[in-house]
């Protein structure tokens, strides 16, 4: 298990930096992200890192996650145990605080009940982490053992009635201890105690700025791309449309964009590319349209993994033929393929699911491109997660509509599509995609929705229009709010927009009888339907 934020693409430089040793915690990009917000940057590491590799980030401070593990258990995750020789702070969460104790000569043991859920925690000492911190308040705890000897050198901060050492510090040692998740909504006064950490102890001055990001990471794409070329796959889509902002404004007319037109985009997206991005930042812009071959491709397939698979090797297929184009066009080596992964990606290859996460690039653009492409990868925003992505977009002058957009899958409409593609049926869902779309603006909920999108369903079924009976098509319209899409919550739309939505579509769009509005949350169910 490896998560070296520098392996392709530097952290910034002369940032504030506080590395977090992962253990496993489903908490732990949530801790990374919270670092972030309160103005410190922040890298995910492999738990054994060494001291040596830790030091090359000059970090301010350290904080050791929780995880799933007992202490006690064979095989469970350790670190360097010269961690604290470092010389800057250690935070340790839950198990975290476990490991670091024992280190320190603390026991710790199983409790006598799993505590799972939300305890009182009463403060004994309002300084340094808890400062301003209510003398009793609520906060997360999930666990299984807990620190029960404590030596001399450590002192107890705080305290529930289950955990008697629910927040602890070395008495000489620059190492505290926290038995509940301050990084969780549950614990409410937890980003508070985060920013304790880092602004009190280990005096960080909340540097970590957008702009100081871009200055730094156009600086290290000059310096790893030199005289070369570089070809970026453009979709559209909020990242793949910063990477080729950021790549144009680090090397210019070293940058060529390929955008493949698959017959599977949304209503005007292929003018909408062209007209950003050629027009606006005088991209190096080549379109390339392949909806025959990829349709060819879909006819009488129904299996939505199949599509994929399809869709993802006629795009590998057709890029490849596009950069060989370019790469030959005798205007410097085109040595280097942009590609918009982020930080959530490198952070759940990084942990043991390379699995799941081989089947989510399977439908990525330009994800899953093989090796023998002959480019060397190029990964500038992989140290950034989707919101600082968003920023990145507006610092560097990307129109608000195409930083806000909603995400738009790589297999595109075949998967809002149940069943066989064909060119009609993508002619319907495209207007009744426009609709909804256009609704959902014009009431001011695109931005407080997360992602929105009209389904077509491989059903029919009857219905009246005047004097005749139909028997048309079932479009499911649905919408979500999440905050990292990993979890979602299906958003509460007002009836009076969704009767007019509704409305339209029957109306304006041959071929549809019937709307429905999925209200299922992930889990169970997924954002997209297939």
């Amino acid at each position: 298990m490896t998560l070296d934020g520098d392996a392709r693409c530097p952290a910034p430089r002369d940032v504030e930096t506080i590395l977090i040793l992962d253990f496993g915690s489903q908490y732990a990009q949530l801790i990374a992200r919270r670092v972030r917000e309160a103005g410190a940057f922040s890298l995910l590491v492999a738990p054994d890192t060494p001291l040596e590799r830790l030091q090359e980030h000059n970090p301010k401070g350290l904080i050791l996650s929780g995880g799933p593990s007992s202490i006690h258990d064979e095989g469970a995750p350790r670190c360097d145990e010269r961690l604290l020789e470092l010389g800057v702070p250690v935070l340790g969460i839950c198990y975290g605080m476990q490991l670091g104790c024992h280190l320190l000569g603390c026991d710790v043991e199983a409790a006598e009940a799993r505590e799972y859920g939300r305890s009182r925690l009463k403060v004994e000492c309002s300084t340094g982490l808890l400062a301003s911190i209510p003398r009793e308040t609520a906060v997360w705890m999930s666990h299984g053992d807990q620190v029960v000897g404590l030596p001399d050198e450590f002192e107890t901060l705080a305290s529930t009635p289950t955990c008697p050492h629910a927040a602890v510090k070395h008495r000489t040692l620059n190492f505290h201890g926290l038995q509940f998740h301050p990084e969780v909504t549950h614990t409410p006064h937890g980003v508070d105690i985060l920013r304790n950490f880092l602004y009190d102890v280990c005096g960080c001055k909340g540097t970590w700025k957008m702009a100081d990001f871009l200055e730094s990471a156009c600086h290290s794409i000059r310096e790893e791309v030199g005289e070369d070329r570089v070809i970026c796959g453009l979709s559209g889509g909020v990242d793949s449309s910063v990477v080729a902002a950021l790549l144009s404004r680090a090397i210019g007319d070293q940058l060529t964009c390929i955008f493949v037109d698959n017959g599977l985009l949304r209503k005007k997206e292929r003018d909408l590319v062209e007209a950003t991005f050629r027009d606006h930042f005088d991209i190096d812009l080549r379109v390339v349209d392949a909806t025959d071959a990829f349709l060819s491709d879909l006819e009488g397939v129904t299996d939505p993994q199949e599509k994929r698979r399809l869709i993802g090797h006629r795009f590998i297929e057709v890029f490849k033929q596009s950069a060989a184009e370019v790469a030959g066009e005798g205007r410097g080596e085109a040595r280097f393929l942009a590609q918009g992964t982020l930080y959530p990606d490198v952070i759940e290859s990084g942990h043991g699911h390379a699995g799941q996460a081989a089947n989510i690039k399977l439908h990525h653009n330009v994800g899953g491109l093989p090796e023998d492409l002959g480019f060397e990868l190029i990964e500038p925003l992989r140290d950034l997660f989707k919101d600082e992505v968003r920023a990145l977009g507006d610092v560097l002058g990307l129109p608000p509509h195409i930083v806000w957009r909603h995400p738009f899958p790589g297999p595109g409409l075949a998967v809002r599509v149940l069943g066989e593609i064909t060119r009609d049926k993508l002619d319907l869902i495209r207007e009744c995609d426009e609709i909804l779309l256009e609704e959902i603006v014009a009431r001011n909920l695109y931005r407080s929705t997360d992602q929105v999108f009209a389904v077509l369903l491989p059903v029919q079924s009857v219905g009246v229009m005047g004097d005749g009976r139909t028997y048309d098509s079932v479009v499911a319209v649905r919408a979500v709010e999440t905050s990292d899409f990993m979890t979602a919550d299906w958003a509460r739309i007002p009836h009076d927009v969704l009767a007019v939505i509704s409305s339209r579509m029957i109306n304006e769009v041959d071929g549809v009888n019937r709307v429905v509005y999925d209200i299922s949350s992930k889990p169970p169910a997924t954002i997209e339907w297939e």
